[in-house]
């Protein structure tokens, strides 16, 4: 069994996304971006990445400026953008960014470019007992909506949801759920900066199990 903590959306609270290892001993942390806020120093990236007590797999966000790429490398997590890595039984395909929005943010891709990087991946990616991707963006058509049938998702990212088994996305801040697409799940947690994340536990015998938290959650009794 393996038990995987993912968290997105931290805008800078660290305080908030550290506090969720006081709750929980994950065999892997994954990081789907937005670590900072618009415009805020990078210097605590680095402390914070390297407090996390397990592996942990990190994807920029629309709002991290592009130098954040540079300070993953250097900290103790793996960043993942463009990239794959297999852990065990586990395979993990990053993409960071997010493809453009209105609003002009540091870190956005044009659709075709996130084809590219996507092909790119899938080319190497090693097919696993599970294959996650970790995305900022959700793919179009799930959690997506900004409105009512108003779907800002990655057309691209929606095109490749059946090469993966679980998509673990984030950017939508409101739209924390559990859902499927082309019957795959995904999963945004909802911003860890208000002390969200997702437990997701993986066995071989059993599908996914998927659980919502809050830093605020009373803490079960063993």
């Amino acid at each position: 069994m393996t038990e995987i903590v993912f968290l997105t959306d931290i805008h800078g609270n660290t305080d908030a996304a550290l506090s969720i290892f006081e709750r929980e001993d994950p065999d892997m942390v994954l990081i789907g971006g937005d670590v900072t806020d618009l415009g805020q120093s990078l210097d605590g990236v680095i402390p914070f990445l390297d407090e996390i007590p397990a592996p942990t797999f990190v994807v920029p966000g629309n709002c991290d400026n592009r130098e954040i790429l540079q300070v993953f490398e250097a900290s103790a997590a793996v960043s993942v953008h463009k990239k794959t890595f297999d852990m065990g039984d586990v395979t993990i395909a990053g993409l960071g960014g997010s493809n453009p929005s209105p609003f002009g943010t540091p870190f956005e891709h044009q659709e075709d470019e996130i084809a590219e990087m996507l092909s790119s991946m899938l080319s190497e990616m090693k097919k696993n007992r599970w294959n996650i991707l970790l995305t900022h963006a959700p793919p179009y058509g799930v959690l997506d909506e900004v409105a009512p049938d108003v779907h800002v998702g990655c057309h691209s990212a929606a095109a490749v949801v059946r090469e993966f088994d679980i998509i673990c996305c984030g950017h939508i801040h409101e739209q924390r759920a559990v859902s499927e697409l082309n019957g795959r799940i995904c999963v945004n947690p909802g911003p860890a900066k208000e002390g969200n994340y997702a437990v997701i536990i993986l066995d071989d015998e059993n599908e996914p199990e998927i659980i919502l938290k809050n830093i605020r959650d009373e803490v079960e009794q063993e």
